[in-house]
């Protein structure tokens, strides 16, 4: 780049040119909601069979497109900011350096070059020195031999004239290798010929996404960086704090930064988590694409002594020893996400609302939170934690349970305004034997669970204080035990269901108000008794070695009725066993949902 390019460049023209596309990517994101929550939800209300179908599955594609649209341009604005951001710090570099030969009266020349004049004679016999040209000059060493020559020069004017000089060359430096870093970038963040967003599209924006990021990096610093291990409050008053353009940059750069960020609004941290999830989704699939198929004959018999035992194949054994783990984790890991995205696909039917992908990770045994409504604009938030073998791969079961819950308050309570959440969001045990007899998975998880339910008090920007409830299932439970015992809960109701034992003695100690925590405790359910051992709590009047689960009468939580209630159209169903609380049309679910909504008069107890 040269002077004359660098001194008329307006990088305002850049700022606008990233409005628009800011501004494009917003409409986009604006036509996907519209599309999933507007228009498929209507269609469900009043259509159904295969044109429902064949409809939903289009839009579904269309939505697809806009969500394409929405990162890519966003990409596109972030890096028209950061080129602009670039252009225009060398540039007034160079306004500087002009303006400071304006003010000594020296010629700067096109090729960034300074005359001088000549200098002041010392005396009235010597000739005055010599006037001349400095050029510009990047390299270190050989501007340290320029300052070491200006000493030696009997006119000062050429010290002064060779910096200003290597200051031109260092604007003009820096300019052209901000243009040459960038114009790459620029030229990717563009789509294929087609309009079918495919996993390998998805790849690239993910490319597209380092690459911004790697070329934005001063930009990126310029802009105040969230809290490092900050409050929800510290989250959302750095967020509130953010111009639209840097929020769009942070936004497109570091999503998975942003959707972890408890605190941040739900539908900004929904947005950034559905990214990660269309990147790592599109990521996984390829990747398992490229893993060959484990071989069909798995199993074998031999001979070992006078029986015959099943063995696995060498064929097999070579297989899952190169690709065995990676193939199991790929396969679990999209099987969660296809089960977020069944979720998100449900949104309107029954009348269900929207989802909110509140937290994704696919890393380990992967994290997910999924809310059914906007928490932060409804009365009433329902937080559940799954217990032992929860996973991503799982978490399907454990939404659908919240799904029940959401459509069983709208019965209980009619248009009650409620925010049904699924709170995966730690390391679950994964083992009823090896795993979960151990404590330290509810001590680990406790402090991301209080910071979560902290969180939903600071993006909650609805009408009057919301009624919140913790819930809790067998190993759930023990994590909602453990931050109640080790910090705030932040939270109006406990429920427990199928509890083990919840580290604490009694009621009192579960950080609500008295009277507000309730257990269930099914017909056929072993864990709470066979678990009390282990996550038993116990209160020091009744002396050691007394280890009281929530379903002990000394705990002091109301019982909740789980057996089949009433007769008719109005019956209830009982529920058997640790899995069935939050079946439909049960007992358990509708006390559940009578606490969720505020209405705990209406509970029933056990007969």
């Amino acid at each position: 780049m040269d002077l004359a390019t660098l001194k008329a460049l307006k990088p305002s023209e850049w700022q606008d040119a990233a409005d628009g596309y800011r501004a494009t990517s917003d409409m986009a994101g604006a036509a996907k909601d519209h599309i999933d929550n507007v228009v498929v939800a209507g269609m469900r209300k009043s259509l159904k069979g295969d044109a429902l179908d064949a409809a939903v599955k289009e839009l579904g594609r269309l939505s697809a497109n806009f969500h394409y649209t929405q990162i890519e341009c966003g990409l596109v604005s972030t890096a028209l900011n950061g080129f602009a951001f670039d252009m225009d710090a060398a540039q007034k570099k160079l306004q500087s350096a002009l303006d400071d030969a304006e003010a000594h009266k020296f010629t700067v020349n096109s090729d960034g070059s300074v005359t001088y004049p000549e200098g002041q004679p010392k005396n009235d016999v010597e000739a005055p020195p010599k006037g001349g040209t400095a050029g510009g000059r990047t390299d270190p060493t050989a501007q340290a031999i320029d300052r070491q020559a200006a000493g030696f020069d009997p006119n000062p004017n050429f010290g002064l004239a060779q910096g200003i000089a290597d200051r031109i060359a260092g604007a003009l430096e820096e300019a052209t290798e901000g243009d040459a870093k960038w114009s790459p970038k620029l030229r990717a963040l563009k789509a294929d010929d087609d309009l079918t967003v495919s996993k390998h599209d998805l790849k690239d924006a993910q490319s597209d996404m380092g690459g911004v990021r790697d070329a934005g990096k001063a930009y990126l610093d310029s802009i105040k960086a969230p809290p490092k291990n900050g409050s929800p409050k510290e989250n959302a008053d750095w967020w509130k704090g953010l111009s639209p353009e840097e929020r769009e940059a942070y936004l497109s750069l570091h999503p998975d930064a942003v959707g972890k960020l408890d605190g941040v609004p739900s539908e900004i941290r929904d947005e950034a988590n559905r990214i990660v999830l269309g990147e790592k989704e599109a990521d996984y699939q390829i990747q398992l694409d490229g893993i060959p198929e484990p071989p069909a004959n798995e199993w074998t018999w031999i001979t070992a002594g006078m029986y015959p035992s099943k063995v696995h194949t060498d064929e097999w054994m070579e297989w899952d020893k190169k690709y065995g783990d990676q193939y199991r984790h790929l396969n679990a890991s999209l099987n969660g996400m296809k089960a977020i995205h069944t979720r998100f696909d449900q949104t309107g039917k029954g009348g269900l609302p929207e989802a909110y992908l509140l937290g994704f990770s696919p890393e380990g045994n992967g994290r997910a939170i999924v809310a059914t409504g906007n928490p932060d604009t409804a009365q009433n938030q329902a937080v559940y934690v799954p217990g032992t073998t929860a996973s991503l791969d799982k978490v399907g079961g454990d939404i659908d349970r919240m799904t029940e819950l959401w459509r069983q308050t709208q019965e209980s309570q009619p248009g009650s305004s409620v925010s049904t959440i699924t709170w995966l969001g730690y390391d679950a045990p994964q083992d009823v034997v090896k795993d979960a007899p151990f404590e330290h998975y509810a001590y680990d998880g406790a402090p991301a669970y209080r910071q979560f339910m902290d969180g939903l008090d600071a993006s909650h920007n609805g009408p009057g204080e919301p009624h919140r409830t913790a819930i809790g299932h067998s190993y759930g439970t023990t994590l909602i035990g453990a931050a109640a015992q080790k910090g705030d809960l932040n939270a109006d109701d406990v429920i427990f269901a199928g509890s083990p034992g919840v580290k604490v003695g009694s009621a009192e100690e579960m950080d609500v108000p008295k009277g507000h925590v309730w257990n269930e405790e099914a017909d056929g359910d072993p864990v709470p008794d066979i678990g009390r051992w282990g996550h038993g709590g116990s209160q020091w009047k009744l002396g050691g070695g007394t280890f009281l689960i929530p379903s002990d009468d000394q705990f002091g939580a109301h019982q909740m009725n789980t057996h089949a209630e009433g007769s008719g159209p109005t019956a209830t169903k009982g529920s058997e066993g640790h899995s069935e609380y939050w079946n439909k049309d049960t007992t358990a679910l509708k006390n559940q949902a009578l606490v969720v909504v505020g209405e705990p008069n209406d509970v029933t107890a056990p007969k």
